[in-house]
């Protein structure tokens, strides 16, 4: 698919806030994330996220784990009783019950978990891009990462992170077929580096797309890695591996590279949780989108 997105203004108003936590990967496991809220400071009774923090989840919230639904009850939670605090992104294992389903997976939801991810979706509680700046950073956020040609070919090569948010964002219903263009990680064989932003593979689409090409800005994704966590191996090439920083305690690989990083915060949970893991924090300004879509759209 070929043209560009571009020309649009962005719409939402900017939120400070001391404290944003990028939680990767949940992958149905209710009390890893349970536990990593409250260390964020949330109420351990009553779960309430105090008012300095905001939490962006990069999507797959669900399978694998023990308690998809109980991840989606919980999160549905904070998105009716504390909207301001959450925002959610959509992964490749939500967009199972957004469309046509593009694999097949054992578990499955419960009709009123797929419900509220299809309300989610329709109301714009649930969102493909986030954007977080600070004096000297801005940072998109996205469940895979958005290739260097996914945002020079269809996006325009615009400039800012806020901006491509709301590009983003703005093909939802409309083009979601670039969107979940899936690439390698699902059908195999030669990286696709057109790959959309739910589906980009790290190690073979995602990074290698910007070596060599400046960043705009940073990003932070979840849904894989240029590093296996359960294998302690680099899934990507020696070049790369040469250019990312580890934390091991916080499940986080950081790629450098020239104009900003990239920062993959996929834990790697299987059916048992990857442990220890944690947040990725930064004190910044959220833009915030208000409900619903943009109009604008050019493709």
């Amino acid at each position: 698919m070929s043209g560009e997105l571009g020309g649009i203004s962005p719409t939402s108003a900017t939120t400070p806030a001391r404290r944003v936590a990028v939680v990767g990967d949940v992958a149905g496991h209710l009390e890893d994330l349970r536990a990593e809220l409250v260390r964020l400071g949330a109420d351990p009774e009553t779960g309430e996220l105090p008012d300095d923090l905001t939490v962006i989840q990069v999507g797959d919230l669900v399978h694998r784990g023990p308690d998809s639904d109980g991840v989606v009850s919980l999160v549905d939670h904070y998105l009716t009783t504390q909207p301001r605090s959450w925002i959610q992104l959509v992964g490749n294992h939500e967009a199972q019950y957004l469309r046509e389903p593009a694999f097949t997976w054992p578990e499955q939801l419960s009709e009123a978990s797929a419900a509220a991810l299809r309300r989610w979706w329709a109301t714009g509680q649930m969102r493909v891009a986030a954007s977080v700046s600070s004096g000297t950073e801005q940072v998109l956020v996205t469940h895979a990462g958005l290739t260097a040609d996914f945002w020079r070919d269809i996006l325009g090569s615009l400039p800012q992170a806020a901006t491509v948010e709301a590009a983003l964002n703005s093909l939802i219903g409309e083009h979601d077929a670039v969107l979940f263009r899936s690439g390698q990680m699902l059908g195999g064989g030669r990286a696709d580096r057109r790959a959309g932003p739910t589906w980009a593979a790290t190690a073979t689409e995602l990074v290698p797309s910007w070596v060599g090409e400046a960043l705009p800005f940073s990003q932070v994704h979840g849904h894989s890695s240029v590093y296996d966590w359960q294998a302690r191996a680099f899934a990507g090439p020696a070049a790369i591996a040469q250019l990312t920083t580890l934390d091991a305690q916080a499940k986080h690989a950081t790629v450098t590279l020239t104009g900003g990083r990239i920062v993959g915060v996929d834990p790697g949970h299987g059916r048992r949780p990857q442990r220890p893991w944690r947040s990725w924090e930064l004190a910044m300004t959220v833009r915030r989108q208000p409900a619903g879509r943009s109009q604008e759209k050019h493709i």
